[in-house]
């Protein structure tokens, strides 16, 4: 009997929890139900990939390598922002620091994959995580340093805000969807591609302002992501639909296990 498909699920950290949740001085990782429970519907075993940090686990006894031998795939989640250092930047304001610690982290998981040759497929701070990771840049903040922009986030909203994208023809999206070119999308996000990775191509942007919303990376390793909550549309209508995107990417997790 073949076994279940394992994907592996990047934690959010919370390196100073708030003081009623008991857990004084500790960190915190953790996952966001709707987006592990999106991918198991489909018969999907997910497993949580703790962060190693130093002073904690040793290096010899757990390593990334091992993790990424061990699942079939990898989803890098949405969360804090990417820290500007990472992209060489200054902070512009301290409440976009982003987390340092977790983007060294994600950026050693997602190249062991790459090397492994297992799929990833990255959502929201996911996707900027990865074009950073490829040598790109973000704006910090879209509304202070692309004032021309639409509202890519509405705090009373949440993820129901909401604006259409335009695929780009010939890309694979295109191939995933119907003709129809303008798609509804969730939107909850203040940072945003500035400068594209290398060895990465647009396949959709904000139908407004040009906003990059989905990129993939060239090459033989499925490398995708999505600027919108795809888990977030599953069962709400009038959004696209996310069904296309978890199966394209299971099928290439699939296949890389052969």
């Amino acid at each position: 009997m073949t076994r279940p498909l394992r994907i592996g699920l990047s934690p959010r950290i919370l390196h100073h929890p708030p003081a009623e949740l008991g857990f004084r001085n500790k960190t915190l990782q953790y996952l966001e139900q709707t987006v592990a429970h999106w991918i198991m519907r489909r018969g999907v075993l997910v497993f949580m990939l703790p962060a190693i940090e130093s002073g904690g686990v040793e290096r010899s006894s757990v390593r990334i390598s091992d993790y990424v031998t061990e699942i079939d795939g990898l989803v890098l989640q949405g969360g804090a922002d990417v820290s500007p250092i990472s992209y060489g930047e200054t902070p512009l304001r301290p409440e976009w620091s982003g987390d340092r610690v977790r983007d060294l982290y994600e950026m050693e998981l997602f190249w062991e994959c790459v090397v492994q040759g297992k799929p990833v497929l990255g959502i929201c701070r996911g996707l900027q995580l990865i074009n950073v990771a490829l040598g790109g840049s973000l704006y910090q903040d879209i509304a202070t340093e692309y004032p021309d922009a639409m509202l890519h986030v509405d705090s009373a909203l949440y993820d129901q805000h909401r604006h259409t994208i335009h695929i780009e023809e010939s890309s694979r999206l295109a191939e995933l969807y119907e003709a129809n070119d303008k798609h509804v999308v969730n939107s909850i996000h203040h940072q945003a591609i500035k400068r594209l990775g290398r060895d990465s191509i647009v396949e959709a942007v904000s139908d407004s302002d040009g906003i990059i919303e989905a990129i993939r990376m060239r090459g033989k390793c499925y490398v995708t992501a999505f600027q919108w909550h795809p888990e977030f549309h599953a069962g709400t209508s009038g959004l696209l639909d996310s069904g296309p995107i978890l199966d394209d990417f299971l099928a290439a997790a699939k296949e890389q296990r052969k």
